[in-house]
């Protein structure tokens, strides 16, 4: 709650009061594809993958790890059917929420509502950003951009799975790091 100043003591006792903490093993599924999301987490410690299932393959699509904020937004707020899993690639420590805690700790705390929108819209860029980086991008720069921005990653979650994120087979992720480390040298 320190990363959040513009809360006063009062609030954020509100807050830590309705905030519910749950453990999750790894490999639970949080959403399965198909099924309308009911609830939102917040990762405080561990990582959760999202993918999607394509021709009978598992397609990763984000990892989400400490400080991160983990929903399906389009079945969330709309209350349709995932396209999507969210699977803990770690055992877990998340904040579990839902439509009516948000509603009831934003009428008690009205400042909460432009935080959210703040904080979504923030998101959102970065969603952005992240697309038109992978559409723009090679997967040598792609696995180079996860390196400097998530290095505790590679070593998190299984290879197989950052490949898949980067777009590429295992196979071609093994000479990508060859590549790299013999440049390194």
């Amino acid at each position: 709650m320190s990363a959040y100043p513009f809360l006063n003591a009062d609030e954020v006792d509100i807050i830590v009061e309705h905030t519910q903490l749950k453990t999750f093993k790894k490999g639970t599924i949080l959403l399965r594809e198909g099924d309308i999301a009911k609830e939102c987490y917040a990762v405080i410690r561990g990582c959760v993958r999202e993918y999607l299932l394509k021709d009978g393959l598992e397609r990763t699509t984000a990892f989400f790890t400490e400080g991160h904020a983990v929903n399906s937004f389009s079945s969330y707020t709309n209350q349709i059917p995932s396209k999507h899993f969210l699977e803990c690639a770690e055992d877990c420590l998340l904040t579990v929420g839902n439509q009516s805690l948000v509603d009831e700790m934003c009428e008690r705390i009205p400042r909460l509502n432009e935080f959210i929108r703040s904080e979504v819209e923030k998101d959102a860029g970065k969603l952005q950003e992240r697309m038109a980086a992978f559409m723009t991008s090679s997967p040598e720069e792609r696995f180079a951009d996860l390196q400097e921005n998530s290095p505790n990653l590679m070593n998190r979650v299984p290879q197989h799975q950052i490949a898949s994120y980067l777009g590429v087979t295992p196979e071609s992720l093994s000479r990508i790091k060859k590549r790299v480390h013999t440049k390194r040298k």
